[in-house]
Order: C-alpha cells, then structure tokens, then sequence
C-alpha cells in the first residue's frame, strides 16, 4: 500500500474513533510507520504553511495524520489552528471538526468557540447552544466572542428565551460593558421582535460605536418604522455607508422614493450595496427605467457588480419588456462569470417567460443550476404564455412539490376556464396532505362557480371553517360570489354581513348577485346602503344596479341611474352599460327608444347590444325593427347560430315562411351548426358535464341503462 493512502486511512481512524485504546492503536502503527519513514516531519511554521495552501481532503488529512504522531496533536496553538482551518474547509463535514475537538486533551475557549462559530456560518444554528452548554459543563470559562456567536444562533433561529439565558450569563460574567457583546445582544433582541429590550439596551449603554447604532437602527428599519429610524440616523454622531444603505432601503419600501434617491446623492462614500439598494427602490415602486438608467451609471462608474443588483436589474427589465436590455444583460452575466447563481439563473428564466420566449427559457432551465424556485417559475411562465398541458406536464416532472406549486398549477387551470381539473387537481391535493393557502382556496372557489357546483362550494367552505381559515376580504368576497350564482342569496347575505372589511368588489358581488337572482329591490337597497357606508360604486356596480333595473323593468329609475353615472359619479358608460338599458327599454317594449340609444351612443355598438334589441324584437314580435337589426348582426357574426335562428323565429311568429327558409339555407350554405346544449350536474362530489348527442361520457352505458329502466317504469 502507497505511504501516502497509509496515512490518509490511518487519519481518518484516528478521527473517527473516540476510543482512548483505539487512538492509542492508531497512534502506535503512526509512529512505526514515521519510524520507517522519517521525511514524515512537521513543525508549527511548516504546518501553518501547509494548511494555508491545502485545497483537498487527501492534503489534509496527511497534514492531520502528521500532527497527530508527532505529538502537536496536545499542543494547544498547533491543535486549534488545525481546528480553525478544518471548519474553514468545504469538503469536511462538521462532524470531522466535532470528533477532532473530542481528540484534543488541552482543549481551550478558543477551539469551542472555534466550532460553534462554525456551526452559525453554516446554518446548523441548532447545534450551537447544546455544544456552549457542554462547555459550561467542562469547566471552561466562555470569553466576550463565545457569547456573541451564541446570540447569533439564537437570532438564526429566533428563540428569544435562550436568548435571555445568555444574557443572563453575560451579566454573571461580567461581560455586559463589552461593545461586541452588547451589539450582538441589540441584534438578538431586535431580530427577535423584542425591540423594547433593544431599545433599553441601547438606551442605557454608556458607550455606542458605529456598530450599536446600525444595530438599533437596522431594528427599526426591519419592522418599516420610518419615524423612529429617520430620528435615530439623523441623531448618528457620524454617519457611515451601512447605515445609509439601510436608510435607502426603508424608503425604498416605503414608497419614499425621492428621499431614498436624494438621501443616495448625498452619499459621500457609496458601496455596491448602495446601488443595489437605490435600483431595488425604483424596481420596488416600478420605476423600471430609473432602475435601468441607474445601473447604467452604476458601470460608467466601475462599481463591482454582484449577482444581488442583477436580479433588480433583470426584474426591471422583464417588467417593461425590454428585449435588448434584457439579452444584454444576459450577455454580461456571462461575462462577469456569476450565472451559476440560481437566483440569477432563476430571474433570467422570469425574464424570458415574460418575454414570451419560451424556448430561451427551457434552455437555461435545462442548464441544471436550478431548485424549487425554478420549476415554480417555469410553471408559472407556461400558465401565462397560455401553455397549460406543458404546465402541467413540468407539474407532474418536479422532484418536489411545495405549496407555492400547488396553488399555481390550481391557480392556471382556475384562470384558463378549465374548472374541472381545477377542483380534480385540488382533490389531489387534498390526498396528498398538503394544505391549501387563501389563493388556492379562492381559485377553487370560483371553479365551483364557474361550474355551478354547490356542493363542492359548501364543501370547500367547511373546510375552510374546520381549519380556521379567517375569512378575509378576499376569501368572503368570493364565497359571497359562489353562493349568489349557485343561488343561494341567504348564505351569500350571511356571509357579507358577518365580513368584517368589505370592498367595492364584495358590494359588486352581493349586488350583482341579488339582481341576477331576481331580488331586484333588495340589490338597489344594498346599494343605498353602500352609498350610505361611504364606497364609492365603480363601472361593475352599475352593471348591477342596472341589471336590477332590467329585471324589474324600472325604467325610469334605469335611467336615473344611467345619467347619474356621469353626472354625479364622474363615470362614463361602457359597452355594458348601453347594453343593460338597451335590454332593459327592450323587455318593457320601447324598441324605438332602444333603437334611438343604440344610434346615439358615443361608441360602436357590439353584437350583445343589438342583440338585446334583437332579442326583444323577437320577444314583442317587431319583424320591421327585427328584420334589419338581424341582418346586421349575421353581417357581424355570420357563423353565429344564435342570432340566424333567432331571425328565422321572427320571421315564423309573422308568418313569413319564405323569409324563414331564406335564413335557414343561409345557414345551410354558411354550415352554420346549432351549438349544443350543455348540461351541468353535480353528483358524489364530482361535477359531470354533458353535451346534447354527446355519447363520450365514460360512464355512458351505466347512464343509457338507468335511462331505459327509467322510461319503462
């Protein structure tokens, strides 16, 4: 066997083994085998330039085998300075550092420090607090940068009561006037919530440095207190970069972009993290061109760029479109060589997705620098483009689900019309256990809406009860929404009264839901009521209220309605709008006053509005006004079924038999085909939908059998 493997095997023993008898017998087959071979030598000079230029686990465990049969191992310095490297080192697990720290016999402060500092830099803050309290039982006394790291677990894992356990610790050991150690307590309590300990802490010290008071100021910036952080920075005896950068972000989520970017200007001495902060802030309050026109500048200027300022950067770029920015972006990304950054990567897959450039996006995904993010965003980008099967094709190929995924793929389906596989995929979800968020719930919502499934509905709305669910503004609007078009006024009333904060959008619910279900004077209450709660009606809301009107045949008060939009409400009626009070003149009769509105209207009618007119024609038997009005919207839609047949039932009412076959070779001619009827049931919990002469159904000779039975009975 090579001397070198020797070595490496017998070091890895000597670690991995906590057996005194064990270490022994490793450590006397290492010195046989120095014996034999005496160029093996090392000394503390030799080994500290030998750790600083180590690069691979093979390296360094010949270095450790060394230490340890030439007896260094028990030498304290030579010990710990191994130990600092060897947590330094990305190819050893922790668990190597932990087992060497066990093979020391003169192990001091400095090495348990060593450790549970490297437990925090690489997110196992869990680890830390048990190994401090075993150094306690070990008799070694903790110093001003064991607590410190201590506290910066517990801010890792925001356990405050550890937290003040420790400060309780640094009290008995005198320590509480140390700079570092109160700095890093101010931090504990603030990232804990508890800013009022901060606040006292800070208060009370008889001496702060630069670090205290980005501290207590990084405190209030992270709750969003503008006030109370613009008095502590104005109050700094000496600014520094840190701080301004903290300041400049607070602004930038406060929507105070003018003092972010004056307070940026003023800046003597400005970092890269101040860029970043000050293009973040206008990508943040979608300034995009700003944003852009700053990292410009940010270049001019030869400012190092990292991959943070790039992800705002490309955010800005995919939310104005900008095509050539974009790319160009890309291109320097590549040539600043940090594109193996998945967050990087992953904004560059948004970027091309909302460019629409789908393949330039498979690409980049297919790279493999990727993680949970980037199949959600993929899916996503998919859904927007309108590809739903590649959508759900990525869904059913991710090695990990998390809700963001569930809920967008449901989300999709819920968008793109397609309510059954909305409520299928949801009952999957279901079976798989994971629980829904507000925004699944209210896109499964509205798939039972869109299908007319109540049942589901109800069932939804239990769940949603069950499991404690507050139902909010958005959640109560649309199960208001659900109930009204399932027809279900007295649930949709119960649940707006108990809303707690309601919307324009939950008063356009209840009132366009009363006036579609025939309760035509209670939706003109509800919207006196809502006049009378201060909520200003939009251009939905006089759908509503218009809709009202036509069901009760109000014209008069249709009309009062319709003028006031303009006069009193400063809206001015759309489409839908004309198309209510066509219909509305239509169904009392008054077709030459419909006829006349139609003609009058500031902007184009569309087929709904003449086919109202039509609609009406055909219901007083007006074949004059019918007549043109048809022919005009068969001009419009010639393969519309609707209003060919509509046309050829005027004529028949009249009696004009050969106007009618006109109109019916007409459709012959055009293979205009009636659509077929469609027929929605609900029935154990699944939503069956049928097609008149549609025989595809999988359950259709179950059906015809029943069907036979039935008609014999």
């Amino acid at each position: 066997m090579p001397f070198h493997d020797f070595l490496n095997r017998i070091s890895l023993k000597g670690v991995q083994h906590s057996n005194t008898m064990e270490r022994k017998l490793v450590s006397s087959s290492l010195k046989s085998v120095i014996a034999r071979n005496p160029r093996v030598s090392i000394n503390l000079s030799i080994l500290e330039e030998r750790l600083w230029k180590c690069q691979k686990l093979k390296d360094f465990l010949q270095i450790h085998a060394q230490i340890t049969v030439s007896g260094f191992i028990n030498d304290s310095f030579a010990a710990s300075r191994l130990l600092s490297f060897c947590t330094g080192f990305h190819f050893l697990a922790l668990d190597y550092s932990r087992q060497l720290l066990n093979q020391m016999e003169n192990s001091n402060t400095f090495s348990w420090n060593t450790i549970m500092r490297a437990y925090v830099r690489r997110n196992v803050p869990q680890c830390c607090l048990p190994l401090y309290r075993l150094m306690l039982k070990c008799d070694l006394v903790p110093d001003n940068y064991s607590h410190p790291i201590v506290l910066q677990a517990c801010s890792l894992r925001f356990c405050v009561v550890e937290g003040e356990q420790i400060h309780s610790h640094i009290l008995k050991f005198g320590l509480c006037l140390d700079l570092y150690v109160l700095n890093t307590l101010i931090n504990m309590y603030s990232v804990c919530g508890h800013l009022k300990d901060a606040r006292f802490l800070f208060d009370e010290s008889p001496v702060l440095d630069s670090v205290t008071w980005n501290s207590i100021l990084a405190a209030y910036v992270q709750i969003g207190d503008v006030d109370e952080s613009v008095f502590i920075f104005d109050n700094m005896p000496e600014r520094n970069t840190i701080a301004s950068n903290s300041m400049i972000a607070l602004f930038g989520r406060s929507k105070l972009v003018e003092d972010a970017r004056k307070l940026f200007d003023e800046m003597t001495s400005k970092d890269t993290v101040s860029w970043t902060a000050m293009i973040s802030c206008y990508e943040q309050n979608e300034m995009f061109r700003e944003a852009l026109e700053l990292f410009t500048l940010m270049r001019v200027c030869g400012i190092q760029i990292d991959e943070v300022v790039m992800v705002s950067v490309l955010s800005a770029c995919a939310s104005l479109g900008a095509t050539k920015e974009g790319e160009a972006i890309h291109g320097l990304i590549i040539r600043i060589g940090i594109q193996t950054y998945v967050s990087l990567m992953n904004s560059l897959i948004h970027m091309y997705l909302s460019y629409r450039n789908i393949n330039a996006a498979e690409l980049l995904f297919d790279l493999g620098y990727s993680d949970q993010i980037s199949w959600n965003i993929m899916i996503s980008g998919y859904l927007k483009c309108g590809f739903v099967d590649k959508a759900r094709h990525s869904f059913d190929s991710m090695p990990r689900k998390d809700l963001v995924s569930w809920s967008t793929m449901i989300s999709g389906y819920a968008q793109h019309g397609r309510s059954s596989d909305t409520l299928a995929l949801f009952h999957e979800m279901q079976i798989r256990g994971v629980r829904p968020d507000e925004t699944t719930l209210v896109s499964v919502l509205s798939a039972c809406t869109n299908l007319f499934a109540l049942e589901q509905g109800k069932w939804v709305h239990a769940y949603i009860r069950k499991h404690a669910f507050q139902i909010n503004l958005f959640l109560g609007t649309t199960l208001v929404d659900m109930y009204m078009k399932c027809g279900c006024t007295k649930t949709a009333l119960e649940i707006f009264d108990e809303m707690e904060e309601k919307s324009i959008s939950t008063w356009n619910a209840l009132i366009l839901g009363l006036a579609m279900n025939g309760f035509f004077k209670e939706a003109l209450e509800k919207f006196s009521n809502m006049e009378r709660c201060g909520v200003l009606p939009n251009e939905t809301t006089f759908v509503g209220v218009l809709g009202a009107c036509r069901h009760g045949g109000l014209v008069d008060k249709g009309w009062e309605y319709f003028n006031s939009m303009k006069h009193i409400y400063n809206l001015e009626p759309n489409i839908k709008h004309y198309g209510c009070m066509v219909d509305l003149l239509g169904r009392v009769g008054l077709l030459n006053d419909a006829k006349k509105l139609i003609k009058d209207m500031p902007i184009a009618p569309d087929v709904s509005t003449w086919g109202a007119l039509l609609g009406a024609c055909k219901k007083h038997g007006n074949t004059d006004i019918g007549e043109r009005v048809g022919r005009k919207l068969i001009e419009f839609e010639p393969q519309h079924d609707g209003f060919h047949i509509l046309l050829s039932n005027i004529y028949a009412s009249k009696g004009k038999w050969d106007n009618q076959m006109e109109v019916r070779s007409m459709m012959k001619k055009r293979k205009v085909v009636k659509i077929p009827g469609c027929s929605i049931i609900e029935a154990a919990g699944n939503v069956h939908e049928f097609l008149s002469g549609d025989n595809v159904h999988p359950q259709m000779n179950e059906i015809e059998k029943i069907l036979n039975e039935m008609a014999r009975n």
